[in-house]
């Protein structure tokens, strides 16, 4: 009896010892979100900070200064709640308030843990982030003027799903069809790129995709050189990052410090193509270019697979 009673308290205190399995964070890049990815290079604290003055500023001009109103106290108060003696009814009083309490506190944007190393993501509330990214490339494109240092890229999050094959046909089959279904029409490439997932192989990525745009509409077309869509793909972990962008090559692949960079001379003497192959190094990137020369991103890496979409529909 006392080894099997010495037994019983070695097997609780085994049982009471295993670490409980931590929640997933909720300041970190989830399914169900929009923002905007922005690559840096080894500087994340110093990234997120340009990232607020830059979205900030340029969100003004297109939404107004953020207003900070405050919820009347009357209105939760107000509700018939019953009993206030009651447990239950003064559980739900609280709930709403804690719900009303946070809603209060978020902000336009909201910096969360991207899940990969040198890119921010920036969370948007009630901001349309492809329309906002586009307003601060075209003003930097039209203006040269500098106005970051460490940020790279600025790549809007229009939707997002699970980075499994099956929930992403299933979801850009929807997501695709403003600029791609029937009487809708256009060229278009795939820029693909993943970090730290294995989950879907780019060139399975790029054959689905293409498929379901020539689905939608058998005129959409593949146009490597100077298309009118890019479809941005990009993979964190088990989250997928979509968007559809215009002007891709004309914006530098959005990369903020490339695009204020006169290149009006060599722009008429080269052919439009050069603007996507031949990228001058961007200052402080390194870590962006060494990712663009491994082939895992943009229409060069996708040529093959993309060409021969094209020439069986």
């Amino acid at each position: 009896m006392a080894a099997a009673r010495e037994c019983n308290k070695r097997s609780k205190k085994q049982f009471t010892s295993c670490p409980a399995k931590k929640p997933r964070s909720s300041r970190e890049l989830e399914v169900g979100m929009q923002g905007i990815l922005i690559t840096c290079n080894m500087n994340e604290r110093k990234c997120t900070a340009e990232a607020y003055s830059l979205l900030n500023e340029y969100a003004d001009e297109l939404y107004g200064p953020e207003k900070f109103t405050e919820e009347e106290e009357g209105d939760s108060d107000g509700e018939d709640w019953g009993d206030e003696d009651d447990a239950e009814a003064a559980v739900k009083k609280e709930a709403k308030q804690i719900t009303m309490a946070t809603q209060k506190r978020e902000r336009r944007f909201q910096a969360l843990a991207s899940g990969a190393n040198n890119v921010v993501f920036i969370r948007t509330q009630n901001i349309d982030p492809a329309k906002l990214v586009y307003h601060i490339l075209q003003d930097l494109h039209t203006t040269k003027k500098k106005k970051s240092r460490v940020i790279l890229r600025m790549l809007p999050v229009s939707g997002t799903c699970k980075a499994f094959i099956e929930d992403m046909e299933k979801y850009l089959t929807t997501f695709l069809e403003p600029w791609f279904k029937s009487p809708s029409q256009g060229t278009f490439q795939i820029v693909f790129k993943a970090r730290n997932s294995s989950h879907a192989k780019r060139e399975e990525v790029i054959k689905v995709l293409g498929g379901l745009v020539g689905k939608l509409n058998p005129k959409n077309k593949v146009d490597l050189t100077n298309p009118e869509y890019t479809i941005i793909i990009e993979i964190i972990k088990t989250v997928c990052c979509v968007s559809v962008v215009q002007n891709y090559v004309l914006f530098r692949k959005f990369n903020v410090q490339e695009v204020i960079k006169n290149d009006e001379k060599k722009e008429q003497t080269q052919p439009a193509e050069s603007c996507e192959g031949r990228l001058p190094t961007a200052e402080h990137g390194s870590a962006e270019d060494s990712e663009k020369r491994e082939g895992q991103e943009g229409g060069e890496g996708a040529a093959d697979p993309q060409r021969s979409l094209t020439s069986a529909q």
